[in-house]
């Protein structure tokens, strides 16, 4: 390891609020990638938090040297440079209404945040808890923080999804595989097709150029169908496997976590380090490609150790424009009623 690695790793605090299966995922992936010098973990529950911290304690001697801290008392997360937030309410009964399932949770907010700043007012706070683009921005008004230190995890795993399922089609390393999803991490995401490439090949040429003719004849074909979209097979077939690939997963083991935590250690990599690296994050998007609302929904970000360096401003066909505005309105929709 570098020696600028060690030592910028033995002043980064982190701290995890939520010790469910999804926190527990953050916080492991994040040991595993050697992140921080100190991990907090906050939640109301103090022996299921006394149980993790001592699973992570006795694998001490395969993981990097961490302080690891659990406590109900929010003064332990004293200095923290990252804030993750992945508690949340859960849904009382299938017919309580989205609305009322976000009003939990600004309860709840209410309550984490302050606490937070009061001990680490210098933060990021980087929120997971669903559904997420509607919390980060309830986050950024209870925290009075500047934009570009609030963050969610927004689409950054609908993009690793969406692009390791065109590759698995391609049959090519998801990394060479470059695409993004945009909008709401939810049912009105938006796919950016016009941008699809792999290696720099745009995908359509790829297809025809590695002769999966099959391919590029259905795509043609749909295109003939729809015109809008050169690429609406996929666009049919791959953005509702992003879409639902979540819910699958919670049918087969009941929830989803570890490509979670993955994206929220990714994320915080690029934080710490000072990366610069881009991601498609959610943040407030008003003025962008003509959004006119505070919403916060994914767009390409460039995250450095300050949060939120710069949005990249995506070229974007008319057809994606009119979906992602689309996708603002829907949240403006529920964002517009919540009550702070």
């Amino acid at each position: 390891m570098a020696v600028a690695d060690i030592v910028q790793r033995d002043v980064t605090k982190v701290t995890v609020v939520g010790v469910g299966n999804v926190g527990m995922a953050c916080a492991t992936s994040i040991l595993s990638k050697r992140l921080c010098r100190s991990l907090v973990l906050i939640d109301v529950m103090g022996d299921k938090l006394k149980g993790e911290m001592m699973d992570l304690q006795h694998a001490a001697a395969f993981n990097p040297n961490v302080d690891i801290c659990a406590s109900t008392d929010y003064a332990n997360t004293r200095n923290s440079q990252i804030c993750i937030i992945t508690a949340g309410a859960k849904q009382k009964s299938h017919d309580e209404s989205r609305l009322a399932l976000v009003q939990s949770n600004v309860e709840l907010l209410r309550k984490i945040i302050p606490e937070l700043l009061k001990y680490s007012p210098d933060t990021l706070l980087l929120v997971v808890s669903n559904p997420v683009d509607i919390l980060t921005y309830v986050s950024w008004k209870i925290s009075g923080l500047p934009a570009s230190r609030v963050l969610g995890n927004g689409t950054n795993l609908d993009s690793s999804r969406f692009r390791f399922l065109i590759s698995s089609r391609m049959d090519v390393s998801s990394k060479n595989v470059h695409g993004y999803i945009i909008g709401e991490h939810g049912d009105s995401s938006v796919p950016v097709w016009s941008s699809v490439n792999v290696a720099g090949v745009p995908l359509l040429n790829f297809i025809e150029k590695e002769g999966l003719e099959s391919e590029a004849e259905k795509i043609n074909q749909e295109v003939r169908v729809y015109q809008q979209d050169f690429l609406t097979l996929f666009h049919l077939v791959r953005l509702k496997q992003v879409v639902k690939s979540a819910y699958e997963i919670i049918k087969f083991k009941g929830y989803t976590n570890w490509a979670i935590g993955a994206s929220v250690a990714d994320i915080v990599h690029s934080l710490i380090r000072d990366e610069k690296a881009i991601h498609p994050v959610s943040i407030i998007a008003k003025g962008r490609h003509g959004i006119e609302h505070d919403v916060f929904l994914s767009l390409p970000c460039v995250l450095g150790r300050n949060g939120v360096l710069h949005i990249v401003e995506q070229t974007l066909t008319e057809n994606e424009v009119l979906k992602l505005k689309e996708s603002a309105q829907s949240l403006w929709d529920v964002v517009k009623n919540v009550e702070l």
